[in-house]
């Protein structure tokens, strides 16, 4: 079944959970940023339920709002290219994507600045570079934020297809990899559980989010088509990008994360579940009008 195209905007659902947790936050008396993190696969709408999010903070809040990516932290390329060497045999980490390719001391230093409002800049990260792979920008050309004479960044919004992953006991990755599954059982055990211990990483950053929304596909193997389509608008804006070859490659390197970690994410990110918003759809709900069969809820 081909993945149906995303025409929904799931604004309206998600912005009052927002709003409601952004109120406790400033009625906590606390002073530093909220920290928002999204997720959702490549293709689910995350890009218009940012926008719509950010421009709601900004303009309707008035609050200095700043959209960031965990794209914007892969390693840069000849570092990438290291890990690779480093490791030949381990396809998972022969391209950008999984846990273990992203410059976690870049996140940790960022984020550290932005909660102590400094001044800083926010890496960017160019996916059309070395056709395709990818390279991160030089930081001269970095926005800069919190700098003399800028509002301070009051709310963040922290996307990504990984982003709320946590890590999972061996036990729990040698189940998973003993269970039907569309990747696993074309890596290595051992391949699986080095992303899963650099994944223990990500929780510096994911422990920091004040609030937490899921956009889970109806299916996530959806994310093979909506990512050829990304690629084909890379390569008619660029002119740059990669083939539909190396597209099934580079979901398939990065796919098992989400055969690993996406039932874990849809149960809550943190103890409080009152800070996790999950929405979830059927294939219906991608086509037709906006929300027919969502569900929305609080996990």
């Amino acid at each position: 079944m081909s993945a149906p195209e995303i025409h929904d905007d799931k604004s309206p659902i998600c912005i009052p959970f927002i709003l409601e947790q952004l109120q406790s936050h400033l009625a906590s008396g606390s002073t530093r940023p909220f920290i928002i993190g999204l997720n959702g696969v490549q293709g689910v709408g995350k890009t218009t339920l940012v926008r719509k999010l950010a421009e709601t903070l900004r303009h309707d809040e008035g609050l200095e709002t700043l959209v960031c990516s965990i794209d914007d932290f892969y390693l840069a390329h000849d570092d990438q290219v290291a890990l690779a060497a480093s490791m030949p045999d381990n396809a998972l980490v022969q391209v950008r994507g999984e846990p273990g390719t992203h410059d976690m001391d870049l996140a940790k230093d960022f984020f550290a600045a932005i909660l102590n409002g400094s001044a800083t800049r926010v890496p960017q990260y160019d996916k059309s570079l070395f056709a395709g792979q990818g390279d991160r920008l030089p930081p001269s050309s970095w926005p800069e934020v919190n700098a003399p004479g800028q509002p301070k960044v009051q709310v963040v919004v922290f996307e990504g297809w990984c982003v709320g992953f946590r890590s999972l006991s061996p036990a729990v990755v040698t189940m998973k990899y003993n269970t039907p599954s569309r990747t696993l059982k074309r890596h290595d055990p051992g391949h699986l559980l080095f992303i899963n211990a650099k994944l223990a990483e990500y929780d510096a950053i994911t422990d920091l989010f004040d609030a937490f929304i899921h956009i889970d596909a109806g299916d996530t193997e959806w994310v093979y088509d909506w990512r050829l389509e990304q690629e084909a608008m890379l390569r008619t804006q660029r002119g740059a990008g990669m083939s539909d070859e190396q597209v099934v490659r580079f979901v398939d390197a990065y796919y098992p994360a989400y055969e690993l970690f996406t039932d874990q994410l849809r149960n809550g990110v943190f103890a409080d579940k009152l800070r996790s918003f999950l929405l979830s759809g059927s294939n219906h709900s991608f086509s037709s009008s906006p929300f027919p069969s969502y569900h929305a809820k609080q996990t």
